[in-house]
């Protein structure tokens, strides 16, 4: 028999959970330890067409990366994402950004095929983001590979031309990261979620940035979670969400 927390613990080998940041809940958000498992669903995020997902084919967990709860629950509502879940009997385990530090990143440079020579910035022991050498590429060769390579809808980049040999890579919301990246003398930032100052502070700095999406850059977090946990678990039946889709929709 295989419970919550048989899986928790192997999540807990591969990113620990103690190495998540201040500020975040990653762990196990919703259930009990001691309840078996026999099938799981693992998504970006709970939403609540991936709570269905479950509710339908009867899954007893869900891993995600986001956490389900992130904030202080003051009063439960069933009807909300978190109080189907609890009302069901669905257990949560999310891996934010203890996964983003320990595998992340890793896996995202190897989609990209860029090879990390060095971690962007350490803060506790712990590394955030990656510089990558890039041979002599343009912005516009770098930003058809960053699309191919993660199917991205749309691609933001303030474009500085000349030729990027030094990159930097980091999955999900990185724009706080651009005084790192100026600092090392870093040509490009690959991140998601980057906010109008960032851009223009970049753009004054002669600094390029690609923001490849929040979704895009972390959506890899799903296939590696059903291919590891699959071979440690084969009891269990592992699947990505049916739902699980970038909820945006773009028009251009």
């Amino acid at each position: 028999m295989t419970t919550v927390k048989d899986i928790y613990d192997y999540i807990d080998k591969i990113a620990p959970f103690k190495d998540q940041e201040s500020y975040d809940n990653s762990g196990l958000n919703i259930g009990w330890g001691d309840d078996e498992v026999k099938s799981a669903l693992i998504a970006l995020d709970a939403t609540s067409d991936v709570v269905r997902d479950a509710e339908q084919i009867g899954a007893q967990l869900i891993i995600t990366h986001h956490p389900v709860i992130f904030d202080p629950i003051r009063q439960i509502d069933f009807r909300s994402v978190a109080g189907r879940l609890a009302f069901d009997g669905i257990s949560v385990i999310s891996a934010h950004t203890s996964f983003d530090s320990a595998k992340m990143n890793d896996i995202l440079c190897d989609k990209l095929q860029l090879i990390p020579t060095e971690p962007l910035k350490v803060e506790n022991g712990v590394p955030t983001g990656y510089i990558c050498e890039c041979a002599n590429m343009t912005p516009e060769r770098l930003v058809t590979r960053i699309q191919a390579a993660l199917g991205t809808t749309c691609v933001r980049y303030n474009n500085m031309g000349g030729e990027i040999n030094r990159t930097a890579v980091c999955s999900g919301s990185g724009g706080s990261l651009l005084p790192d990246v100026i600092a090392k003398n870093v040509d490009c930032l690959i991140t998601g979620d980057v906010k109008h100052n960032v851009f223009i502070d970049a753009y004054n700095a002669g600094v390029m940035v690609i923001d490849a999406g929040h979704y895009h850059t972390e959506e890899i977090f799903c296939e590696y979670m059903r291919n590891v946990l699959s071979e440690k678990f084969p009891g269990v039946h592992f699947e990505v969400a049916p739902s699980e889709r970038d909820i945006l929709s773009y028009q251009f």
